[in-house]
Parts: structure tokens; C-alpha cells; sequence
């Protein structure tokens, strides 16, 4: 899918999130990556073989005593 130089890390690889937009659509919340990923806002995403990869988990806040 990718046509420029440096081409995008493939679909199968670890930084395949840091592929090209090609097509966002915010108000639904999904961006098509040049890599045929779909990422989703809650960080979740979609691999062109149709595998899920669930959202990450938000950090928990630590919160400090009120003094």
C-alpha cells in the first residue's frame, strides 16, 4: 500500500502505528494508516488480516495527599 520513500513499517511489524495517515474519519474515530492498520481513538486497532489488537489500559492516576 505504501507509494513514498521511506516506505512505512508493514502491518506485521512492532511500529506499524507510526505508518502514514491515509484516510481519518475523527468524528467516527478511526484512522486508516498506509499500512492497511486502522487505529481507533481508545487505542485500539484493526491488522489488514483482520486481527484486533484491544485498547491499551489507561495509567491509573497516582494522586498526592492533600495536605
Amino acid at each position: 500500500m505504501c507509494s513514498h520513500h521511506p516506505s512505512c513499517p508493514p502491518a506485521d511489524t512492532p511500529g506499524h502505528a507510526t505508518a502514514r495517515p491515509r484516510i481519518s474519519h475523527h468524528e467516527q474515530g478511526w484512522t486508516l494508516l498506509c499500512n492497511g492498520v486502522v487505529v481507533f481513538d481508545d487505542t485500539g486497532e484493526l491488522l489488514p488480516d483482520g486481527r484486533a489488537v484491544l485498547p491499551r489500559p489507561a495509567r491509573s492516576r497516582v494522586l498526592a495527599p492533600a495536605a
